[in-house]
């Protein structure tokens, strides 16, 4: 039978007695208003048509439902409501089954909770990640989850915005089989469906939870939820759905979601949902193809190098590691294999999987092994003399095609390029540690970089699974440039009277995982040090600088490596040392500087203000491209909370 159109996104086909109903709304079938009118006079047409017994929604291409439309977010309602094509869907009195060709997700799911059935295929993935946009789902979701899976699992699910795939799915009675060919199990199903009564997911009683098993769910979720109000409300309202009806729960669950959407919260992860799409869109690549890279080379296997050998292999790069002896080969090559095994334990990889990546792995102190790469990527010492003589050595190994990556934290790329054969094939390709977790790579557009390969550097970074964000040549790049301006200033108000507990506790409650003080403990604080003396020649006499960091260093204090740094951890906790405090006050004194009290709303003003000035500075010189971009980078790379947008994101919303 021909197709029906439905709406300009929905169409219909019957097929063995049951209408096909079809979401095809292009690029991840979101439920559009369109999508929404089209479903609610699909099922309407199923209803009014005698010979169709049953119904089955599914998704055009990959996608099922990959979501809301988030662009109508703040734009007056348009009708139906997502919450009453639910209702339509499962007060239907003809069987509705949906078949999930791909993601499911956010509305997706709702629409999938819905129906009488599921059926998923096996590349399918489900799940709820409103609480990642800053609010709750809106349509049903916590009320309808709990009643196929549990108080528990929805917990979790809901409350971490996680996606599951099938197999978990059918362990948790979100679906109810797994088939290659979903379609016409789903169409069965339906068939099936047509001479019983029909399960409807509002009308299943959930079983009483145990209570000190929902608590740890939700104090898990909670833990890391630092601050956000939607993880708290999402997990509210999953507990209430066993304690009161479907109708109060779904007008509770509709409130908060409103509530939420309009929420400063919301709309700043929702702008950090729109740079990522932005990010690493170059206007003069456009029409650029990248280069073909299939083996990496990797100059340096230590943690860093090991990193990126781990995210090249996982990622399905043959990759050759390079080190000076055979020895620190043998070495390398056993840090590489133990973080894939840890990868396996956790989970994340297969067994299978690690073997093949081994199996696409080489170590060697030969460096003649090179002349195979596509892309070599150097991860030695930061130190210039070191890099650029790799360089130059490698000009006689690697193939004329090949593109050579540095991956300075700090250093010029500009003189490493410039003093190779081919500055034209140089490229930054800065990881954040360890490489094989941290998702941003700051992608740097040095001064002879062909376009194909600045290309090809992104294109490499997306294939990883990172966030790349391009940068212009600068010390430091975006995120270490306002790194530095950020610890400047925390070190300004340490000198002027505040202590770095009170700093740390500050950010930390604004949503920070760690204080800058703890993280430079964390990270040593000997590699700041060294690249202060390094500038000591050439730094402004007449600029403030605080030495309270290098006295630090000079005792032997760099952190936790040392059992002691900005604090303490010679009893294996962290612990305000006095010993720091004498050193900060008598370097107050010195300086004869009267200390003052500091709020903490003040501290986190301050180093705010000093991250989004250094970061208008960045774009004024044309370093970053974007402010999104800058607010990638340090919620990406230095632990910025997503819910408050990043620096420049909160620079302009209270300017």
């Amino acid at each position: 039978m021909s197709a029906t159109r439905f709406s300009e996104s929905v169409s219909g086909s019957i097929r063995d007695g049951v209408l096909v109903i079809t979401i095809d709304n292009a690029p991840v079938n979101a439920t559009s208003a369109h999508v929404r009118q089209g479903l609610v006079k699909a099922v309407d047409h199923a209803v009014a048509v005698g010979t169709v017994i049953g119904v089955v929604v599914t998704g055009a291409g990959r996608t099922f439902v990959g979501g809301a439309d988030i662009k109508e977010f703040g734009m007056p309602p348009v009708e139906p409501t997502l919450p009453e094509v639910m209702s339509r869907i499962e007060n239907c009195r003809k069987p509705v089954v949906a078949a999930i060709n791909g993601a499911a997700l956010g509305g997706g799911c709702e629409i999938a909770l819905a129906c009488h059935g599921r059926i998923a295929a096996e590349a399918a993935s489900i799940g709820m990640p409103e609480v990642k946009l800053g609010i709750v789902p809106g349509a049903g979701g916590t009320q309808r989850l709990p009643r196929l899976t549990g108080t528990i699992a929805a917990i979790d699910l809901i409350g971490s915005g996680r996606t599951v795939k099938p197999e978990e799915a059918l362990r948790l009675g979100l679906v109810d089989g797994i088939a290659t060919d979903q379609m016409s199990t789903a169409i069965a199903l339906a068939r099936g469906m047509a001479s019983g009564p029909l399960r409807r997911t509002g009308g299943i009683q959930i079983a009483t939870p145990d209570a000190s098993a929902v608590d740890a769910a939700a104090k898990k979720v909670l833990a890391k939820a630092r601050g956000q109000a939607a993880p708290a409300e999402a997990v509210r309202l999953v507990r209430a759905a066993s304690e009161t009806s479907l109708e109060d729960g779904l007008a509770d669950e509709r409130a908060t979601f409103l509530r939420l959407r309009d929420s400063l919260e919301a709309a700043a992860l929702r702008h950090v949902f729109f740079a990522e799409r932005q990010a690493g869109k170059v206007s003069k690549l456009e029409g650029i193809a990248p280069r073909m890279v299939e083996t990496v080379g990797i100059v340096g296997t230590g943690l860093m190098g090991a990193g990126i050998a781990v995210a090249a292999l996982t990622a399905g790069y043959r990759v050759v590691g390079i080190e000076q002896s055979e020895d620190a080969a043998a070495k390398g090559r056993e840090r590489i294999s133990g973080i894939l095994d840890k990868a396996v334990q956790s989970g994340r990889l297969s067994d299978l999987a690690r073997t093949a990546c081994l199996d696409r792995l080489q170590v060697a102190a030969d460096a003649g092994r090179l002349a195979a790469a596509d892309l070599v990527v150097e991860a030695v010492f930061d130190d210039l003399t070191v890099k650029t003589e790799l360089f130059q050595r490698l000009d006689g190994i690697v193939r004329p095609g090949a593109i050579l990556a540095t991956n300075t934290s700090y250093l010029n790329p500009d003189e490493i390029a410039s003093a190779t054969a081919h500055a034209e094939r140089v490229v930054g390709l800065h990881f954040f540690s360890p490489a094989n977790v941290m998702r941003l790579v700051e992608v740097v557009d040095c001064r002879a970089t062909a376009p194909d390969v600045l290309a090809s550097a992104l294109a490499f970074a997306k294939k990883l699974g990172k966030l790349p964000i391009v940068s212009g040549v600068t010390e430091g790049f975006i995120g270490n440039r306002i790194f530095s301006a950020y610890r400047r200033e925390a070190e300004f108000m340490i000198e002027d009277g505040a202590a770095p507990d009170q700093v740390d506790a500050a950010l930390e409650t604004y949503g920070f995982p760690m204080g800058i003080f703890n993280v430079y403990d964390m990270a040593g604080l000997e590699i700041a040090w060294a690249r202060r003396k390094r500038q000591a020649a050439t730094r402004d006499p007449n600029a403030r600088y605080v030495e309270i960091a290098d006295r630090l260093c000079e005792a032997g204090r760099f952190g936790r490596k040392t059992g002691k740094g900005w604090y303490d951890y010679s009893s294996s906790e962290k612990a305000v040392d006095p010993a720091v405090s004498v050193l900060i006050e008598a370097a107050r004194t010195a300086k004869g500087i009267v200390p003052r009290t500091f709020t903490s709303g003040e501290i986190v003003e301050r180093l705010l203000r000093a991250m989004a000035d250094e970061g208008k500075s960045l774009l004024e010189e044309g370093i970053a491209a974007r402010s999104s971009d800058i607010d990638l980078v340090m919620i990406n790379g230095y632990g910025f909370p997503a819910h408050k947008g990043g620096p420049m994101f909160v620079a302009d919303t209270y300017a």
